[in-house]
């Protein structure tokens, strides 16, 4: 009974050692741990502060650093070339209906008038500084007529303006401001943008730019590339570039960089349904590549030069003439008259030919014809492609001067 109890108690007293053992050993190794995640936490700065009233309990250095992203990074870096347009028209209104029956009568605008008044108009847009001495590009329907345009600087300086030149039909200007050793964007390829990169949009919308001198920005991506949309005032766009980054009033002529902070496009319209109000998500730049070409050529010329002839009439294809020459779709134009000695004439163009292309220009209809033709200048060649009797060919038309 007694050799009963001694190992009873021996095992009591075995437990208890060893139960004090591991007690200590996990206190210990706690303790280590702690130990090194508060080393841990103080090389990340990473800690709280109870008595900070400013909500930032946590201050993380590896946190702030991720915030600052390529394109935080590229806006800071491009904004300051990114400027507010303020401009004044001058617009004629017809108050006198009957005035342009009677306008050449002088007894009648003896008494009444012309019938005309000029009323000044201000409006508001963006625009971004391409070179260090001040040239600015912007949409022709912001500044094109204007008569007094200033520009509005991130650092809130102010300056005047002038029209080195304007093309309503591309619907692009180039303006420039007297000063020197201004931040400029540089200008991309808009040939080599991929459908889903990053870009993004600065601008002046609804006059915001004034309230803080700073352009606003929103982010998106490429939606599409070679958009080809109906002309609007007689101003083409084909070739566009399509985003999600939104787009609003005041926006036009503001720059479009991807996320490297190249220009690439010059934001310049939305697509609103019937009813819409405000951007729905669908954007459109003109493509730098083509802003280049025109902002040269009004540098050098003050003008686009388009005085050329192709000797054509055309006419858009309807379910009928579709029918009636057996096509599968009404896209395309139907030649229905040449001029004897002109350039579609000596391009052996024919009348009847249906023109389904112009220099990879995929032609929809008589407006997208048009526009295309309107893309070349006199002495370009012109690779046209046409169905004739159940057969595709491409004729090659040289555009002569008037």
């Amino acid at each position: 009974m007694n050799n009963v109890k001694t190992i009873i108690i021996s095992s009591s007293f075995t437990l208890l050692i060893v139960s004090i053992f591991f007690t200590v050993f996990y206190f210990v190794i706690f303790a280590e741990n702690n130990k090194i995640n508060a080393a841990q936490v103080q090389s990340s700065n990473y800690f709280y502060n109870p008595n900070d009233t400013s909500g930032n309990y946590y201050n993380n250095s590896l946190i702030n650093e991720s915030r600052h992203t390529i394109v935080t990074k590229t806006v800071q870096k491009i904004s300051p070339a990114v400027v507010g347009i303020n401009v004044t028209e001058i617009r004629q209104y017809v108050v006198d209906p009957w005035a342009r029956f009677f306008s050449n009568d002088p007894f009648y605008k003896h008494f009444f008038g012309d019938g005309v008044y000029n009323k000044q108009v201000k409006s508001l847009g963006s625009g971004a500084i391409i070179s260090s001495d001040g040239y600015i590009i912007t949409n022709d329907h912001v500044a094109g007529n204007g008569v007094k345009i200033i520009v509005t600087m991130t650092d809130g300086n102010e300056y005047d303006a002038k029209i080195i030149g304007s093309d309503p039909v591309s619907d692009i200007t180039l303006l420039k401001i007297d000063a020197e050793n201004l931040p400029f964007i540089p200008l991309g390829n808009s040939d080599d943008i991929l459908i889903g990169e990053w870009v993004i949009a600065l601008g002046n919308p609804f006059g915001l730019f004034e309230k803080s001198d700073k352009p606003t920005v929103t982010v998106g991506v490429v939606s599409a590339t070679g958009m080809n949309l109906d002309p609007v005032e007689n101003r083409f766009y084909l070739n566009m570039i399509q985003t999600d980054a939104a787009i609003n009033g005041g926006n036009s002529g503001g720059p479009l960089v991807n996320s490297v902070g190249e220009l690439i496009g010059m934001n310049t319209l939305i697509y609103s349904p019937n009813g819409a109000q405000g951007n729905v998500g669908v954007g459109f730049a003109i493509p730098i590549n083509k802003v280049k070409r025109i902002m040269n050529e009004l540098k050098e010329k003050g003008e686009v030069n388009r005085k050329f002839k192709t000797g054509l009439r055309i006419q858009s294809i309807d379910e009928s003439i579709a029918k009636y020459y057996n096509l599968k779709s009404t896209r395309g134009v139907i030649i229905t008259h040449i001029l004897k000695n002109s350039a579609a004439d000596k391009a052996g163009l024919l009348v009847g030919d249906i023109i389904t292309e112009v220099n990879n220009y995929r032609i929809n209809n008589e407006t997208t014809m048009i526009g295309a033709i309107n893309e070349f200048r006199t002495g370009d060649k012109l690779q046209i492609k046409i169905y004739r009797e159940d057969k595709y060919l491409t004729k090659t038309m040289k555009l002569e001067e008037q």
